[in-house]
C-alpha cells in the first residue's frame, strides 16, 4: 500500500521525486524519504508524518543527485517511527531500497542475518531484504537481487539502488503493482501512473518475478534467472492536468463532480466483444470495500434481468475454503485499481478451479487485467481520493451494461426493453449533475450533525447496498461510526439505539416495490424520537411530511437508483469530514490500493 517513486536522469532529481511521490501520498502517508547518490555516497533524508510535513523537517527537495528513490509509507511492518521509515539500507550503507508489499518470512531471515553478524535499525521487514542483498553480493548486484529474491516469501515491489554503481536504478515486483515510465535520457519507476504522468505516458508493466535494470539510456528487463525479456512499451491516455485537483479544494469533491463524464466515457465501451457468456449459468461477484458494494448492486441487477444466480463474495475470505466453483461458472471480480491483494488471490484460486474470469478494472495493465480471460473497463480515469466515488458508480454502469448484454443473451430481455432500458441509462450522467445541484442543502444538513457520533443508514432492494456504501463513506472520511441495515432488520436490534442523539439516513425513492416498507421503517424511526434525513425521489412531497430533512434525486427507474442515490451521501460524508477539519483524500490508516494481505 505504500508509494514508491525511482528515476535516473541527467537532471538533479530530487525536485522531481518530491513532486511525483505527492502524488501517490494516496497510496499512504505515515511517513516519507528519499535517497539519493551524491558522489558515490547514498544520502538519505526521512522522517513521520505527510510528504510536505517531512519535507519541512528535512528539506528533501534540496538533496542532490541525477539518481534517487522516494516513499511514502502505509506502515505494516514495524510502527510509525523515523527508524522504520524508507528507504533502508545494508550495514555497509552501499544499498538503499525502497519497498511496497509484505515479506512473510522475515523474521526468518533476521534471525539468519542476525547471527551472521548483521546489524538492523529498524523493525521493518523491507530493512531484511537490503541485508540479504549484502549477504548474497558477490561483486554483481543484480545477480545478487535475484538470488535474493528467491529467499523471499511474500509480495515485493522494489527500488534499489548501490553507491558504487551510480548510473543503473534497479527496480522489481511480485504482486504489487510497479510500472517503468521511459522518457528522454531519463527513466523512472513508480507504483502507479499518475506519479509519472508530468514525465512520460510511455510506460512498460512489470510482470510478477521480474527484474528492470535502468540506466539513462535504456531499460532492460530479466527474470529471475536472468533470461533477458522483451517487453511492450504501452501508452497512458489519462491526462497529468486532470489527475490534479484543479479548482477543488480535495480530489475527494471533484472526483464526486466528475462522475457525470465518467459514466458517460464509460458507456462507450461494447461488451459484447469481449468474452462468449452465452453458456454462463452461474457467476460469482468477488471484491473488498466499495467494489464488494457494487457487487451487491450487481447482484440485484443480473439477478432480477438476467435470470442468472448470483453471488457476491468478500475476496479476502474466498479462497480461505475450498469454493466450489461448477462448469459454466463465471467469476467476475472487481477492482478499482486492478492490483487489490485479496481480489487477486481470489481470482487465481479460481483459475485453478478451471473458472473463467471477466474483470471490472479501471486502470489498463494491471495485475488482474493480465490474470483474466476479460476485461470491462470503468473509464473512470485515475482516482485519487481514497474514499473511491467515481469509481463505484462506474462499476455500477458497467454491471448494468453486463446485465442487459447477459439479458439478451440469455433471453430474458426483448430487444423493446433493452433499448428503454439503455435510454434510461444515458440519463444518468446528466441526472447526477442534477444531483450535485442539492450541494447547499447538503452543506447545510452536514452542518446540523458533524458533531454526531453514530449514524444508521436504511435502504431496502437494490438500494441496500448503498446504505453500506454511505456508511462507508462517513466512517472513511469523518471517523464518525455509522452501521448500515437493511431497513427491514432494524427491528431485530439496531433500533434499540435510536434516539434524538443518532441521525438515520434512508434511502427512500419512490417506485412500485419497497417505497411503502422504507416509509413503514421510518415511522418507526421517529416513533422513537429518532432523527430523520431521506434520500428521496424529487416530486416526492408526502415524505417531507414523515421526515426532518429531506434530499431530493432525480426519478429514473427502481433499478438505476443506486446510481443517483449514492451522489448525495458521498457529499454528506464529505462535508462532515471538512466540517470536522479531516482531510478526506487521506484518511488516517487507509490507503487507497490495498496491494497486501
Amino acid at each position: 500500500m505504500c508509494g514508491i517513486v525511482g528515476a535516473i536522469a541527467e537532471r538533479n532529481i530530487a525536485p522531481v521525486l518530491l513532486e511525483s511521490l505527492k502524488k501517490l501520498e494516496y497510496r499512504g502517508y505515515d511517513s516519507a524519504g528519499l535517497a539519493t547518490i551524491e558522489n558515490k555516497t547514498i544520502v538519505i533524508k526521512k522522517e513521520c508524518g505527510k510528504i510536505d510535513e517531512v519535507d519541512q523537517k528535512v528539506n528533501l527537495k534540496d538533496q542532490k543527485g541525477n539518481i534517487g528513490l522516494a516513499h511514502t509509507r502505509w506502515s505494516t511492518c514495524g510502527s510509525v517511527t523515523k527508524e522504520n521509515a524508507h528507504p533502508h539500507q545494508d550495514c555497509t550503507k552501499n544499498i538503499a531500497i525502497v519497498h511496497n508489499g509484505i515479506i512473510e518470512n522475515h523474521s526468518e531471515l533476521r534471525a539468519q542475518l542476525t547471527h551472521k553478524g548483521h546489524t538492523f535499525t529498524s523493525d521493518t521487514d523491507t530493512e531484511v531484504i537490503a541485508h540479504l542483498i549484502e549477504e548474497n553480493n558477490q561483486g554483481n548486484i543484480v545477480q545478487a537481487i535475484a538470488k535474493t529474491l528467491k529467499q523471499l516469501e511474500g509480495s515485493y515491489a522494489l527500488g534499489i539502488i548501490e553507491a558504487d554503481n551510480p548510473h543503473q536504478l534497479i527496480a522489481a515486483r511480485k504482486e504489487s503493482p510497479l510500472i517503468i515510465g521511459l522518457g528522454e535520457k531519463e527513466n523512472f519507476i513508480a507504483s502507479d501512473a499518475p506519479a509519472i504522468l508530468k514525465q512520460t505516458n510511455k510506460v512498460i508493466y512489470l510482470d510478477n518475478e521480474e527484474i528492470a535494470v535502468l540506466t539513462i539510456d535504456e531499460v532492460e528487463i530479466f527474470d529471475l534467472d536472468g533470461n533477458k525479456k522483451e517487453k511492450e512499451i504501452e501508452t497512458i491516455e489519462w491526462d497529468s492536468e486532470k489527475a490534479g485537483k484543479q479548482a477543488y479544494e480535495h480530489f475527494m469533491l471533484k472526483e464526486i463532480h466528475e462522475q457525470s463524464s465518467t459514466i458517460a466515457k464509460t458507456l462507450e465501451q461494447n461488451i459484447e466483444d469481449n468474452i462468449d457468456l452465452k453458456e454462463v449459468k452461474r457467476i460469482i461477484i468477488v471484491a473488498c470495500g466499495t467494489s464488494w458494494h457494487a457487487g451487491l448492486v450487481g447482484e440485484f441487477m443480473i439477478e432480477e434481468l438476467a435470470k442468472i444466480p448470483v453471488e457476491v463474495e468478500y475476496a479476502s475470505e474466498f479462497r480461505y475454503r475450498d469454493p466450489i466453483i461448477e462448469e459454466n461458472t463465471l467469476i467476475v471480480p472487481i477492482s478499482q485499481s486492478g492490483e487489490t491483494a485479496d481480489t487477486l488471490a481470489a481470482l487465481k484460486e479460481a483459475r485453478t478451479k478451471g473458472a473463467k474470469i471477466l474483470s471490472i478494472v479501471n486502470v489498463k495493465g494491471s495485475s488482474i487485467e493480465r490474470e483474466s480471460d476479460a476485461v470491462l473497463y470503468t473509464k473512470a480515469g485515475p482516482e485519487i481520493g481514497v474514499a473511491s466515488t467515481k469509481a463505484f458508480t462506474a462499476q455500477l454502469t458497467v454491471l448494468y451494461l453486463l446485465t442487459l448484454h447477459l439479458g439478451k443473451l440469455k433471453n430474458t430481455l426483448p430487444k423493446d426493453q433493452i433499448a428503454n432500458r439503455v435510454r434510461d441509462l444515458r440519463k444518468i450522467p446528466l441526472q447526477i449533475e442534477q444531483a450535485i445541484e442539492e450541494t447547499q442543502h447538503i452543506k447545510k444538513l452536514a452542518k446540523l450533525f458533524y458533531k454526531k457520533h453514530h449514524a444508521l443508514y436504511l435502504g431496502r432492494g437494490i438500494n441496500y447496498p448503498i446504505a453500506l456504501e454511505g456508511a462507508l463513506k462517513l466512517k472513511e472520511v469523518s471517523y464518525i461510526h455509522a452501521e448500515g441495515y437493511p431497513a427491514a432488520e432494524m427491528k431485530h436490534g439496531p433500533i434499540a439505539l435510536i434516539d434524538e442523539q443518532m441521525p438515520v439516513i434512508a434511502i427512500a425513492t419512490k417506485d412500485d416495490r419497497t417505497y411503502k416498507k422504507v416509509i413503514s421503517n421510518i415511522e418507526e424511526v421517529t416513533a422513537r424520537g429518532g432523527v430523520v434525513i431521506a434520500i428521496a425521489t424529487k416530486g416526492d412531497e408526502e415524505i417531507a411530511k414523515k421526515v426532518d430533512h429531506v434530499i431530493y434525486i432525480p426519478e429514473n427507474s427502481y433499478i438505476l437508483t443506486p446510481l443517483l442515490a449514492t451522489i448525495p451521501l458521498q457529499l454528506f460524508a464529505y462535508y462532515i469530514a471538512t466540517l470536522r477539519n479531516h482531510d478526506p483524500d487521506k484518511p488516517k490508516n487507509l490507503a487507497k490500493s490495498v496491494t497486501v494481505e
